[in-house]
Formats: C-alpha cells, sequence, structure tokens
C-alpha cells in the first residue's frame, strides 16, 4: 500500500494544475500529437567548458526505469526514447551496471536512426585480479560498446569512484586512444565530495555526475566552485531523489510565483532551479513514462530562474510540510522496478 504522501507523479500532473493549463503542456493528449503541436523553440544548451561543445541541459537517465527484463514489454521505453529526441534532448547517461539498460539504449536509438544524434555518458566500474590489472575495464568497455552499438564513447566516467585510482589512468589512455572522448568520475553521495574536489583539482577531469537537489545542496560548499575554476563539466543524478521530492507536494500546485517564469509543475521547478545554478552542464532525470518524459523536457526550454527566484523557490518548497521526511522514505515510494538488477532497499509492489 502507498502511504498518503506516496501519490504517484501522473496523480501530480493531473490534479497540479488546472485544465487550460494542462492543456498547454499536452499532458491531456497522446505524446504523438503534444510532439506536432510543438512551436519552434530554443532549447537551453550549456559548454563543456574543457571544448566548447554544446550539450542541451536536460538529458535522460536510465537508472532503474530501462533495466527490462528480457522478453517484458520495452515499448514504454522506446516512446521515451523517440520522444526525447524529437523534444531536442540529445544527452543519455547509462552504466554497465543498470541491467539491461545499455542494451534498451542501444537497441532503441539504433532502431529510430537517432543514433549519431545522441551523446552518451557512461561509466566504469572495475577492480581487477591484481594491482594493475585492466584486464576487467577493458571487458566491460567491450561489452558497452557492443551493447550501445557504437566504437566510440562520448564520455566514460569511474562509477561512483570504484578503484578510482586505477581506473582513473586506463581511462586517460581510452581517451589518447580514442576509444573515449571525455573522462570523469560520479557519485550520489556528498561523503565523498572532498575525494571528488581533490580530484577535480588534478586538472585531469573532463566531466564529474553528482547528487545536487533543491534539498541536497552539499555540493554547493566548495566542490561546484572547484568545478567552474577547473573547466569540469558537471551533469547531476538523481535530480528528484528517487522520486520522493513529489511526496510533500502530491495534488498541490505550483506556486504562482513560479509560474510568472514558466514553470507548470513540480517536475520542471525541481529541474529548472538546478539547472539555473551556472556550474551546472547536464542534468539526467530518469523515467520510463513517455508523459513524464514530456513534463521534463518541458525544463529545456523558457526562462530560468535568477538568483533571487532560486532562493524564493527552496525556501518556499523547504517550508512546506513533510519536505523533513522526504529523505527518511524508501526511494521510488509506492513503485517497484522488476528489471535483472535488485536492490538492498526496501520497496513497495510495482504498481
Amino acid at each position: 500500500m502507498m502511504s498518503e504522501y506516496a501519490t504517484k507523479r501522473r496523480t501530480l500532473l493531473a490534479g497540479a494544475a488546472t485544465t487550460a493549463a494542462a492543456s498547454m503542456l499536452g499532458l491531456s493528449l497522446s505524446p504523438r500529437r503534444v510532439a506536432a503541436q510543438q512551436p519552434a523553440r530554443t532549447p537551453i544548451l550549456r559548454p563543456i567548458p574543457k571544448t566548447g561543445e554544446m550539450i542541451p541541459v536536460i538529458g535522460l537517465g536510465t537508472f532503474e526505469t530501462f533495466d527490462i527484463r528480457p522478453g517484458d514489454p520495452r515499448g514504454d521505453v522506446r516512446e521515451v526514447i523517440r520522444l526525447f529526441h524529437e523534444n531536442g534532448g540529445r544527452v543519455i547517461d547509462t552504466s554497465p551496471l543498470y541491467g539491461m539498460a545499455e542494451t534498451c539504449v542501444g537497441d532503441f536509438i539504433t532502431d529510430l536512426g537517432i543514433a549519431d544524434d545522441i551523446f552518451i555518458t557512461n561509466k566504469t566500474w572495475t577492480t581487477g585480479d591484481y594491482l594493475s590489472d585492466n584486464s576487467h575495464s577493458e571487458r566491460q568497455l567491450r561489452q558497452s560498446r557492443e551493447r550501445l552499438w557504437r566504437n566510440q564513447l562520448d564520455v566514460l566516467q569511474v562509477h561512483s569512484l570504484e578503484n578510482h585510482d586505477q581506473v582513473r589512468h586506463w581511462l586517460a589512455q581510452k581517451k589518447a586512444e580514442g576509444a573515449v572522448r571525455y573522462v570523469g568520475i560520479t557519485q550520489w553521495s556528498p561523503e565523498y565530495y572532498d575525494t571528488m574536489e581533490r580530484l577535480v583539482n588534478t586538472g585531469t577531469l573532463d566531466f564529474v555526475q553528482i547528487a545536487y537537489t533543491i534539498i541536497t545542496r552539499a555540493a554547493e560548499q566548495r566542490l561546484l566552485d572547484a568545478c567552474a575554476a577547473n573547466g569540469v563539466a558537471v551533469q547531476i543524478n538523481i535530480p528528484f531523489e528517487k522520486a520522493r521530492l513529489f511526496t510533500p507536494v502530491a495534488r498541490q500546485p505550483v506556486p504562482d510565483f513560479a509560474r510568472e517564469i514558466g514553470i507548470e509543475t513540480w517536475a520542471q521547478y525541481f529541474l529548472k532551479w538546478i539547472i539555473s545554478h551556472p556550474a551546472v552542464t547536464n542534468v539526467i532525470p530518469a523515467t520510463s513514462r513517455p508523459q513524464h518524459l514530456l513534463d521534463n523536457m518541458a525544463a529545456l526550454y523558457g526562462d530560468l530562474p535568477d538568483r533571487a527566484m532560486r532562493k524564493r523557490m527552496a525556501d518556499h518548497y523547504t517550508s512546506l510540510t513533510g519536505v523533513a521526511e522526504v529523505l527518511k522514505q524508501p526511494p521510488y515510494p509506492g513503485k517497484k522496478y522488476g528489471g535483472v538488477v535488485t536492490w538492498p532497499f526496501p520497496q513497495a509492489q510495482r504498481t
């Protein structure tokens, strides 16, 4: 059973706005009809600092959501990728640790004929049979290339800093060989941000991937500044705190002051708050639902909050009843993802 706060996001979308506003967003229409009715818009792009290459600020994550058991239906995931590309998305993040996610990404970007447009950020989690053994890393890279159906990866990062002293040297070699274009490190827990800052300051990284949300702001203390100073692109993972940010705002509309800058839903509220930080390059919300994808992609367009608005948005959200309990919930309240990978935290039955 779901708790009183664990209302699904689809209910939130239906109840948070007026019928007219929902129609404007296309939330009451099919995804295909919505895409056909979108006027010409200019997406928000950010440069990768080391090269100046421009990428859209809203990407697509695949953790849990793209881990589909072989033989199970995966048409929604294909539609998510199609709509992501159609609405201006280019950056897809995945990992060998995400079960079938790499396979789904590779299959569908190839099937849809969009592989050349997609910028893939991937990860590696390896040790070795002995010190300085890179055979595990080589095997995992070969597997990722086969699953994603590409010879060169755009970004390859040390997943959760696993064996980073060894793997970073191997990544530098792969970059020099042209097997990967950019290298980096990832973590989701702020307890490791001191280590990440030290590595950023070596000047050898192109990317970092971290957690930074409207209630998890430890990266503001030093890490984001270090990335800006060293020309390191910042990619933000778990922007909705694994769906838990929506719990306190179930059935509540976004405040009027946010609507004044074009924010119509809480997903857009949380995403625009993140991407309005000047050090942030890209954020990767994950979903397997086409309607949620369209909601997220709306944050790729329009105005961004300034410093005063960011403070107002954060102050408003953190003042709401239940926000202090958000991170005490199990991840993905009311959901269970049934892929090949299982996780140790408790979850409700899949709905």
